[in-house]
């Protein structure tokens, strides 16, 4: 059994819409789903915001790579143009973090070189997970990082399904 950390966000076209797309395209696996957080672009700034969320995923028959796959499959469905690092994007699924596992690959760095320092990965994985633990860097309660910007969206409920009654 992989568990994983998937963190999802959208800045173009309907956002919201974009972050449901990987909930149901990952419905047989979905364990946990944060709530929705609206929070100002990092890297290049000049842009929309971001909706973002947190997705906690399990499988029997996954790994690392099969996540990874899984989200890149997800992000081509929705339509994602790669042209600017950092730039707007439709879709954007980061494996964050994958049973402890680590991994240099330049394909798939685990865990998410990012993720220590960035709200819009650690307010949404706290909300769902708030023991969690992220590889190399501890508690993820424990980690210092800015607040600043990032706005919980109580209005967009992310569907999972049958977990949702």
């Amino acid at each position: 059994m992989t568990r994983a950390v998937l963190s999802i966000g959208s800045n173009l076209g309907d956002r919201f819409a974009y972050l449901q797309s990987v909930v149901d395209g990952l419905k047989p696996y979905v364990v946990a789903v944060s709530p929705v957080y609206e929070t100002a672009a990092w890297g290049v700034e000049d842009q929309p915001d971001f909706l973002n969320a947190v997705v906690i995923v399990a499988s029997d028959d996954v790994d690392e790579w099969g996540w990874l796959r899984r989200g890149q499959e997800l992000e081509n469905a929705a339509g994602r143009v790669r042209e600017k690092r950092w730039g707007p994007r439709t879709l954007d699924v980061d494996v964050v973090s994958v049973d402890g596992v680590t991994s240099d690959h330049p394909e798939l760095l685990l865990p998410h070189p990012g993720a220590f320092e960035r709200a819009t990965v650690l307010i949404p994985w706290l909300d769902v997970e708030p023991d969690a633990v992220l590889p190399g860097h501890g508690p993820v309660a424990a980690l210092q990082f800015s607040a600043e910007g990032v706005r919980r969206r109580d209005d967009l409920v992310l569907s999972s399904g049958w977990m949702d009654a």
